[in-house]
């Protein structure tokens, strides 16, 4: 008997998306039409653009896609949908290029003032824009992939939504896009690590809110009874920016045809809003959101299971509990009341203890593994990347203490202070993790070349230690000549003394970065030529247990 081929149509995620882009784009053509910015109706332009070729897409994947919608399993197995990961993986590598390249040409600008180009190119301009990029579009990309990558494959289910977890990957995307080239052209907040102007914001909000529910869905649908460890890092990282996000945004518009808006807190209560934002962004979105990415891929790539699952449930709430109050410190000696700046201090010291003990965690989860070290160079970069989580925060906390605060804070010390975490710790681990991600997602063997890698490791290693070592003794270097003082009681140097003394550090540190540029070139040759080149991995029969699932 012959079966009746079902008609095909448009399902309803699929309509309620092409309506809300198409209200959206026309919303943008009417703002670029009214407005008298030529920056902000270059973005509403860049909305319509998107939300077009956003449609024109949804409709190609109709024309292709069969009419039922895709089996949550196939013979037994998860139907894992990875077509997200692997964009957000590669759209982590171009960001981390680009936010690199922008980062070693500011450090630059820096030792060599005079290869400053305004407008658009000066160094105001610029390092918000590689703080964006290295930060928000290459580590929030890494965040992305791999929290729908560990989430599925931890819960043995399919990633929750159809068009959803594209929405995020594209909607995240285009925030990007907009940030980045609202600062070159001069539209921002003004605001650290919150720079982009009130229409970015309202965007990422409703992206965030969509990414929270692909990920509880997915959560929801669970074959597993078990939540996975790295399920709740990635869940806090989620909830916690979203209220950061929130309350440190919070601004009222000039006008829907003006890219201004004006942040409802003001004075000391704006101060503290900002760094209770702007050191929780760090706890929660470079701490939390990588320590997910450790207690996934360090076991996994070591073939261990994890060193004491107790204590790393132990770690996550004395964390959470404790990083969320730590805020005050970058405030001290200012009009902040001092009990709120000793607060936050205190709450720094003790989160030395809970991060230490994710630190131990992760190490000795090579317990019988060590010789691994020797072998595999992706490991070595995944281990190292845990002992600069261990060095950065124990330097974090001193540094929050009063008396060691008034010789680091506004000084250079802080600058490598920054970047041993975000090279050492976040990057590595980054790293380390799109490293054992590429040949998973293209179902390749393995990567092109384990010795890339290594020379990667190696390379990226010396670039660091220019690098924060070459801060470090900068400043220190501009503290102490800050609080000189001659008999008389006046300065003993001047401002523009301290900043001559500074700038064979700030060649190095420009070295420094340029051989951690040179290295990340490496890993993309070598993920290129694993995807197109590598042989493909033997065919999959039976779904195999991940360590600690």
């Amino acid at each position: 008997m012959q079966t009746v081929a079902q008609p095909k149509s448009l399902w309803g995620g699929e309509l309620g998306l092409i309506a809300v882009l198409g209200l959206l784009g026309l919303l943008c053509l009417f703002i670029a039409a009214r407005t008298i910015e030529p920056a902000y109706a270059f973005h509403m332009g860049l909305g319509v653009i998107a939300a077009a070729l956003s449609i024109f897409a949804i409709f190609q994947r109709y024309n292709a896609r069969p009419s039922e919608h895709p089996p949550l399993e196939i013979d037994g197995l998860p139907n894992y949908n990875f077509g997200p990961v692997k964009f957000l993986t590669l759209m982590a590598l171009f960001w981390g290029l680009a936010g690199m390249a922008v980062g070693v040409y500011i450090a630059f600008e820096l030792a060599f003032p005079d290869i400053n180009l305004a407008p658009w190119f000066n160094f105001g301009r610029l390092r918000p824009l590689h703080t964006s990029a290295v930060i928000f579009a290459f580590g929030g990309n890494v965040l992305l992939a791999t929290s729908f990558y560990v989430v599925q494959r931890t819960c043995r289910a399919r990633l929750a939504g159809d068009l959803a977890p594209w929405f995020v990957a594209l909607g995240y995307n285009f925030f990007i896009l907009i940030a980045g080239t609202g600062y070159l052209l001069g539209i921002t907040e003004s605001k650290e690590y919150a720079e982009p102007e009130w229409y970015a914001d309202l965007w990422l909000t409703v992206v965030w809110v969509v990414y929270l529910l692909v990920f509880l869905g997915t959560l929801y649908r669970r074959k597993e009874p078990h939540i996975f460890v790295a399920n709740w890092f990635y869940l806090a990282f989620i909830l916690t920016i979203a209220m950061l996000h929130l309350g440190n945004n919070a601004a009222v518009p000039v006008s829907m045809f003006s890219s201004k808006s004006y942040i409802v807190w003001s004075g000391v209560q704006d101060a503290m809003f900002q760094w209770w934002y702007g050191h929780n962004a760090v706890g929660f979105f470079l701490t939390a959101g990588f320590l997910a990415i450790m207690y996934y891929f360090v076991p996994k790539r070591a073939e261990r299971p994890i060193y004491s699952y107790r204590l790393s449930i132990i770690h996550f709430w004395s964390l959470i509990f404790l990083y969320i109050w730590a805020g005050p410190h970058h405030l001290h000696y200012t009009a902040l009341p001092d009990w709120a700046q000793t607060l936050g201090m205190t709450f720094s010291v003790m989160l030395w203890m809970p991060s230490w003990g994710g630190m131990i965690n992760g190490l000795l989860t090579l317990s019988g593994a060590w010789d691994k070290l020797r072998t595999d160079p992706v490991l070595r970069m995944l281990v190292v990347s845990v002992a600069f989580y261990g060095m950065s925060t124990f330097e974090g906390p001193a540094m929050s203490i009063k008396a060691v605060n008034s010789l680091s804070h506004y000084t250079d010390w802080t600058v490598g202070h920054v970047h041993s975490g975000a090279l050492g710790w976040v990057a590595f681990v980054s790293f380390g993790a799109i490293y054992c991600l590429v040949p998973w997602l293209w179902n390749k063997r393995d990567l092109y070349s384990l010795r890339l890698v290594s020379w990667h490791f190696w390379i990226a290693t010396l670039g660091i230690v220019l690098y924060i070592t070459s801060m470090w003794v900068s400043g220190i270097l501009q503290g102490l000549m800050w609080r000189s003082y001659t008999p008389q009681g006046y300065l003993e140097y001047s401002f523009i003394e301290t900043v001559a003394a500074m700038h064979p550090f700030y060649v190095i540190r420009a070295l420094g970065g340029t051989l951690f540029l040179l290295a990340y070139c490496l890993m993309l040759y070598n993920v290129y030529m694993t995807i197109t080149a590598s042989e493909r991995a033997a065919p999959v029969t039976q779904p195999s247990l991940q360590p600690a699932e």
